[in-house]
Parts: structure tokens; sequence; C-alpha cells
């Protein structure tokens, strides 16, 4: 099972082992990005659309932590559930994604 991480306890869960190397992985679509971003605190920000993930898995590897961010949460549950299936352990998904963070979190980022 995947774990579900609300955005403002993200940084809590990459902390909870300090030695290990985190990733945020945002899987949106380029212009989603554009549109709306988070700013790296503490973790990588990697942008890799969804449909992209099989072919660039191997950049994934040097991650321990990996965190899935998307719009809502779906796809990066699937992503998520992905990467289970190919080897990496310690996996998040975001709680209801880019969306959710910025109503929840950082108002500062904008809502599309």
């Amino acid at each position: 099972m995947i774990e579900q991480v609300l955005p403002a306890d993200l940084a809590a869960w990459f902390e909870r082992d300090t030695s290990a190397k985190a990733l945020l992985l945002d899987v949106r679509e380029p212009w989603e990005v554009q549109t709306a971003s988070v700013t790296p605190r503490g973790f990588t920000l990697l942008a890799i659309p969804m449909n992209e993930i099989p072919s660039r898995v191997a950049e994934l590897a040097p991650y321990s932590r990996v965190a899935c961010l998307c719009h809502h949460g779906a796809r990066s549950q699937h992503v998520a559930a992905y990467l289970s299936q190919h080897g990496f352990s310690d996996l998040a998904n975001v709680a209801g994604g880019i969306d959710a963070w910025a109503r929840q979190f950082d108002p500062s980022v904008p809502r599309y």
C-alpha cells in the first residue's frame, strides 16, 4: 500500500530518514508544471510526465525516498504503484496533489 501524505506533512515524511536521498516526483504535464509548481525545501524536485516514467525510470535510481505529485493525486498514485512494482519501496503519494498544496499549505501556488 502506498502511503498518503498531506502537503503539510511532506517535509516530516522526508525527514523520517535523513540518510535517504529525497525526491518529489512531479508527474504532471509540462504546461501544468509551468502553471503551478512547488519550491523544493530539503528535497529534490524532478518533473517527469506520467507517460514518460517507464522510459525514464532509471533517472529515479539515485533516490531512496520518492513522493509523487500530480494535480489532484490520481496520476501520482498510479505512478507510485508502478514504481512499487519496479523495486522502489519507500514511496508516498501527495494526497490531493498540487491543488491541496495550494489550498492547504502554500497559497502562493496558483490553482488551476
